[in-house]
């Protein structure tokens, strides 16, 4: 069903201000737009592909689902719903999907590729995972071909391609294409977020390559950090690159979290990756190639990135404070310079800067994240449309969505494909999570999928945790010029969701330091990834201790907060784990900000907690 929404000129609107100068050295784009919303209410949209079918076809991350729509009204239908998929976290589930070149052409190949994470306990549990109950213990990735039946707009018929793939509770990536020129798949996987946040005691292992013993078994643990290039069989390529004295699926290695991939028509292979602190990268792959994480980010150029080796601490790591600004002293630490071995310079970075940058921005309000230099890149659309066809002067360009900034960024490129021609420009602004992008045959409009949830910066500069369309598909339709400043979705920000009304009277929150431990323990098992270890350094979801907890919560009922979590986390599974759990990790939370434990439990009772506040 379409939904009902005026139709909105991209108008002009001025760069918010911001505490310290912006990184962003992108120029404003000239291009106008009209955006309209064609559907809404998606589970975690991931990919989302144009069909030789005229619809839109989308992974559905949460939903488990891939659904078809209809670009004219918004229709769905679902054409699959995969009950194995699970979707414990923020970057897990049905994630990447491929259409086949002879899907709906009468060659007897109406196949769809589809990537996804699963629970297999026949397989051992990740030795990163210490609880043998976590949801993450034994969670893989497997690729699958599904047939596509046309007379019903249904896809079955699964076979399993390649299993065991490693599963992650962060930086899975994700992404699936098939080569234009080659006929192969091309997959990314994440370095699965070790060495920070709740995994900072974890190695990276990008750099492992998968020795031929593993390959034999198959043991696909060294795959972290890895773009994989297999045969629509899911076989290894003969002509696939030999690295280490090993031919395996790995196209290239030294990678943190490449979400974005897309194909020129000649079949250079561009991607684009998310960086930590600095440096999102632009890359162009190639077979056997080293792009350098953990040791470089962007250039190596010793600008504002070190690494840090927390699991070689001299301090048993367990017993330190993981932080992205302030490194211990007993974690080694190596420039980049000092890596002597080779590695693949991307074309372009988003965004580089010098060491002495603040990367505490008070406009961020302890989402710090948010403020840093980095746009989260999350997809790639090669721009490359047949002479006079297509934007004018986009001809030959890449356009990255951004989870960050509601933004579009186009990068131009040279005649040749392989340089950047001139300067990298933006397009938009939003309190929205772009996470992929798919254009209309004639290239003259975009179709944008959105995150259903996560945090986002705002109009103001600052960030946010509401957004203004979640789970949707925004359509963007070209215009004509404008004056060169950047468009923005809407210039009113999300509408934020009113909290509790703070109360006067009430009792004092009461629980055990046994409770307490309990909710730790849940936590660590469910939320560290999206929360920080510490509560604070988050990456995907609000912090819940420190500046940003005392700026929202004192003064409201245990209730609200217990309400809060409750209802919402796991962001992929609300009020799945237990009345009785969510009053433990509550208590947890309690504890973590300064509330001394007692000697009563917390109660999972909604009236008794309605009844407590949380002091000031």
């Amino acid at each position: 069903m379409r939904i009902a929404a005026a139709l909105l000129t991209l108008t002009a609107l001025t760069l918010p201000a911001l505490a310290q100068d912006t990184p962003d050295a992108a120029v404003a784009g000239t291009k106008q737009f009209e955006m309209t919303v064609l559907a809404d209410g998606f589970g975690a949209p991931w990919e989302i592909s144009w069909g030789p079918d005229g619809w839109l076809w989308l992974t559905e991350r949460t939903g488990g689902k891939i659904t078809r729509v209809n670009p004219a009204d918004g229709t769905k239908q679902v054409a699959i719903d995969i009950e194995e998929v699970s979707a414990p976290g923020g970057q897990d589930g049905l994630l990447g999907l491929a259409l086949d070149p002879g899907l709906l052409q009468g060659t007897g190949s109406d196949y769809v590729y589809a990537a996804y994470s699963y629970v297999d306990k026949s397989r051992e549990k990740h030795p990163w995972v210490a609880d043998a109950f976590s949801p993450y213990a034994n969670l893989f990735v497997k690729i699958v071909r599904l047939t596509y039946n046309e007379a019903d707009g249904t896809l079955g018929e699964p076979l399993e391609l390649v299993a065991g793939l490693p599963g992650q509770n962060d930086h899975n990536s994700g992404r699936l294409k098939i080569g234009p020129t080659d006929g192969k798949l091309y997959y990314t996987i994440g370095d699965g977020g070790k060495g920070q946040l709740g995994n900072w005691c974890i190695p990276i292992e990008t750099q492992r390559l998968p020795t031929a013993d593993e390959i034999a078994v198959p043991d696909y643990s060294a795959y972290e950090g890895k773009s994989l290039r297999l045969n629509l069989d899911g076989s290894i390529p003969e002509d696939n690159p030999e690295i280490d004295g090993v031919r395996s699926h790995v196209f290239t290695y030294g990678h943190r979290n490449m979400q974005g991939i897309d194909f020129a028509p000649d079949g250079t292979l561009y991607a684009s990756e998310q960086g930590p602190k600095t440096d999102d990268e632009v890359n162009i792959l190639v077979g056997g190639d080293n792009y350098g994480w953990p040791h470089v980010v962007g250039f190596r150029d010793d600008m504002a990135y070190q690494m840090a080796r927390w699991d070689l601490a001299t301090t048993p790591c367990d017993q330190l404070r993981f932080s992205d600004i302030t490194i211990d002293p007993s974690v080694p630490v190596t420039d980049e310079s000092e890596w002597p071995e080779e590695q693949h310079d991307p074309i372009a970075t988003l965004f580089t800067v010098p060491s002495d940058y603040n990367f505490t921005d008070n406009a961020c309000n302890g989402i710090d994240f948010i403020c840093w230099p980095t746009v989260a890149t999350s997809a790639m659309q090669a721009y490359f449309p047949e002479a006079g066809e297509g934007i004018p002067g986009w001809e030959n360009s890449l356009l990255i969505t951004t989870l960050k900034r509601g933004s579009i960024y186009r990068v131009p490129l040279g005649e040749d494909g392989q340089t950047v021609s001139g300067p990298i420009e933006r397009y938009f602004q939003s309190e929205n999570r772009l996470r992929d992008m798919a254009l209309s045959p004639d290239m003259k409009t975009m179709y944008v999928a959105t995150d259903a949830s996560g945090l986002v910066g705002t109009m103001d500069g600052g960030a946010g945790t509401t957004l203004q369309n979640p789970g949707a598909i925004l359509v963007y339709t070209y215009t004509g010029e404008g004056d060169g400043n950047v468009a923005a979705t809407t210039d009113q920000p999300a509408a934020e969701q009113a909290d509790a009304a703070a109360v006067t009277d009430g009792i004092a929150p009461t629980f055990t330091a046994e409770q307490a431990t309990r909710g730790k323990t849940t936590y660590d098992a469910n939320c560290v990834s999206c929360h920080g270890p510490d509560l604070i350094s988050a990456n995907y979801g609000p912090p819940l201790a420190g500046p940003y907890f005392d700026g929202k919560w004192p003064g409201q009922t245990v209730g609200a907060l217990y309400a809060h979590t409750h209802d919402r986390m796991p962001p992929s599974r609300p009020a799945s784990l237990g009345d009785e759990t969510y009053a433990d990790l509550v208590a947890y939370m309690l504890q973590v900000n300064g509330v001394a434990a007692g000697d009563a439990e917390l109660p999972a009772d909604r009236d008794a907690l309605n009844q407590m506040v949380i002091p000031n």
